[in-house]
């Protein structure tokens, strides 16, 4: 049985290494470290973010605070949107093309605090050489929150011009959330072509 086992781990390591399968392990560790800390997440979430609940709770007030106020900027000063707003609520309002009022409520859960942290752990676990995750891993986290910016915006201008019932939903569960995952995926795709394996090519030349 131990043997077995020895010669199936010889296996796996064999196949990792193959560079023929390099793209598969690679997408393979992508979506085990992504899955990995979703429930991760979900397990810290239910204990109260212990041990570091205090400074988890002041990031996500800041995190809210700054998606509220980049937001507001970008819809009144880039997109030209007269909007109102409820600062202690963090409500973003504007008028739809039929009258009505479309809005959007930026809660805790609307920051780009959770996709930080996926990022970090992704990066920090991710294979790759640390000179470049030096930069990349911060760069990254900026391009969050600027992701999160434009999808507070674009629930906003969808609701704006296609108003209806299911228009936030649609939005929000559907369109931009799919969006703000795919643009970490290219970052991913990215470090991969960039800087991962190239930095495995060169440690690999005879």
């Amino acid at each position: 049985m131990e043997n077995n086992g020895k010669k199936i781990l010889e296996r796996v390591r064999a196949y990792c290494k193959d560079p023929k399968n390099r793209s598969t392990v690679d997408v393979g560790l992508f979506i085990l470290l992504i899955i990995s800390f979703h429930y991760l997440y979900l397990g810290w979430q239910a204990i109260g973010y212990w041990p570091i609940a205090r400074t988890i709770e002041k990031l996500s007030l800041w995190s809210v605070n700054l998606a509220f106020d980049q937001s507001c900027w970008v819809l009144q000063h880039v997109l030209g949107i007269d909007i109102t707003t409820i600062t202690e609520h963090r409500v973003i309002a504007a008028l739809d093309k039929e009258g009505g009022f479309a809005r959007v409520v930026i809660a805790p859960e609307c920051a780009s605090l959770k996709q930080w942290l996926h990022w970090l752990f992704l990066m920090l676990l991710f294979p790759g050489p640390w000179k470049h995750k030096a930069w990349y891993i911060p760069a990254g986290l900026v391009i969050i929150e600027w992701t999160n910016v434009v999808r507070i915006c674009g629930i906003e201008l969808m609701q704006i011009h296609w108003p209806g019932p299911n228009t936030f939903h649609i939005a929000h569960d559907y369109v931009f959330k799919v969006f703000f995952y795919f643009v970490i995926f290219l970052m991913w795709v990215l470090w991969v072509e960039k800087f991962k394996n190239k930095s495995t090519d060169r440690t690999n030349k005879p």
